[in-house]
């Protein structure tokens, strides 16, 4: 039987990447195959985008004997052609092994595998194209919005609010409108424009169409980006993180920040992968489908004319972005954070070193994680009501799954879920970690730990409250907002508005008896 396998170009990592390996396809759930570009025969082939013949695959250089001592196969001869799209550009490799019917493969098999790698990779390159136009015409941005934007003028960010560079300032408050001039004031006072002579116009088609290619869950959206962009913004002007990284790539993570989530759908990796999705398709990886597409969604946008904010850059430059981007990006899976966690804990008990390539990139991952669960060092008011858009977007997924025949994890299930225990569980395990590592690294971020703590503290008064007035685990938090607004009314409350502080929010959990929830 004929061994084959399949291997896309992926032109960012500059690696081949599996999609069908020894004859079958690669599923989502499984450690994904990469090879360096450049190494080995598919690497040969990529690279030189000529089919290659090998009649004793052992006398041959290039082949590596590793996979077939371990296995106990013997490779005999290979067959290894490129495919190609439209423009003769090598977008995959092909690779046959061991003819059946032959002592090796001949020049009539040659042919038919170059005529096979033209309709493969026409079918492959339409499939992209088709994915990336449609989204592009949604996401389309006019030279009159540009022109809007920018009338006035940058606004400096104390005009957008008095309180926008202090963590109190909530940036869910700030009117979807005003969000994209936000982003650029924000860009402006981290002197990114003038560091990298980005035109404004750029930017301002940038910002747009960024914005507009976040869909509408309820919390996966573009206001949860801006939130995140917002945060790191935070971290720059009070924390110094000039003194920890080098500045691009500190300008790396703001626009990841803001193309963190692009094109979310409000289900998750699991989702993805057992409903068989497109996505799961194009974006086979460890578990992390999603952060690949929201990154190939940023490398679309700023490949997409006049939106490159990046093109005064040196190739060199530009490649070391799109590093920076693809790596920030996908730090934002749990799973990844999970993964590094106790090398962050060894870095944090050793000190940090700036001079540390894998210290700064341990920390851009844990900014972007901390930028990614900032809603969760707000106030009481904004985190309560940040439990209540990401449980309805996983409620919707959890109906979506019982749709599909499949059993929901109790999180996504509306009928098993109960929101506080699952929050203090999120909290404890998750949240506090995170911001509590973060503060043995940058010493000022110990009010955000804090901050996080006392909402720890809330959920505990909010189970307690459950359990008093016996209400089901999947009761609707609206009445902690019912009793906020009452006690709000009696002048029991202080101004919530923009300072967002705890301590003024607790009133909302007394117990039935006036004593204060345990």
């Amino acid at each position: 039987m004929i061994g084959c396998s399949v291997f896309l170009l992926d032109q960012v990592s500059h690696e081949l990447v599996a999609k069908v390996f020894d004859g079958g396809v690669v599923s989502d759930d499984e450690k994904e195959f990469r090879i360096p570009a450049d190494q080995g025969i598919a690497g040969h082939v990529a690279m030189t985008g000529q089919i290659l013949n090998i009649k004793d695959a052992y006398s041959h250089p290039l082949f590596y004997r590793g996979v077939d001592d371990s296995t106990g196969f013997r490779t005999r001869n290979i067959l290894c052609f490129p495919i190609k799209d439209e423009n003769n550009e090598v977008i995959g490799v092909a690779e046959l092994v061991n003819k059946t019917n032959g002592p090796w493969f001949n020049r009539f098999d040659e042919d038919l595998a170059t005529a096979f790698s033209i309709y493969c990779g026409i079918s492959i390159a339409h499939s992209l194209l088709s994915h990336l136009t449609m989204m592009m015409y949604h996401m389309k941005v006019s030279a009159e919005e540009v022109a809007q934007l920018l009338v006035t003028g940058l606004e400096p960010v104390e005009e957008i609010h008095p309180l926008f560079a202090e963590f109190t300032y909530t940036p869910r408050s700030l009117p979807d409108d005003n969000t994209p001039m936000g982003i650029l004031s924000m860009f402006e006072d981290m002197g990114f424009i003038n560091t990298y002579k980005i035109d404004l116009h750029t930017l301002a088609r940038f910002c747009l169409m960024v914005k507009k290619g976040y869909r509408d869950p309820p919390y996966h959206n573009w206001t949860h980006a801006f939130s995140v962009s917002h945060f790191c913004y935070l971290l720059y002007k009070n924390l110094g993180l000039a003194n920890y990284l080098e500045n691009i790539e500190i300008f790396a993570l703001f626009v990841s920040c803001m193309c963190h989530d692009l094109d979310h759908r409000g289900t998750n990796n699991s989702f993805q992968v057992a409903s068989q999705s497109v996505l799961a398709a194009l974006y086979s990886s460890e578990g992390s489908v999603m952060e690949r597409h929201h990154f190939a969604q940023a490398i679309a946008i700023l490949n997409t004319h006049g939106c490159n904010i990046f093109d005064k850059f040196s190739r060199k430059d530009y490649q070391r972005m799109l590093d920076l981007m693809r790596d920030i990006i996908l730090a934002t899976d749990l799973a990844h954070h999970l993964r590094i966690f106790p090398d962050l804990q060894r870095m944090a008990d050793a000190g940090y070193n700036p001079k540390n390539q894998t210290h700064r990139s341990l920390l851009l991952c844990l900014l972007m994680t901390s930028c990614d669960l900032s809603d969760q060092t707000k106030g009481w008011k904004t985190t309560r009501k940040i439990a209540e858009l990401i449980y309805k977007e996983f409620f919707s997924q959890g109906d979506l799954e019982k749709a599909m025949g499949n059993r929901p994890s109790e999180m996504m299930d509306r009928e098993k879920a109960y929101i506080p225990e699952l929050q203090i569980s999120f909290m404890e395990h998750i949240a506090m970690p995170i911001y509590k590592l973060l503060s043995e690294l940058l010493p000022g971020a110990t009010e955000l730990y804090e901050r996080v703590a006392t909402n720890r503290v809330q959920w505990t008064k909010v189970s307690h409250k459950f359990s008093v007035r016996g209400l089901p685990s999947n009761n609707s938090l609206d009445f902690l907002d019912e009793e906020y607004e009452l006690l709000q009314s009696q002048g029991a409350l202080g101004d919530d508005s923009h300072c967002d502080d705890t301590h003024c929010l607790n009133g909302c959990l007394d117990d039935g008896d006036g004593g204060r929830g345990q």
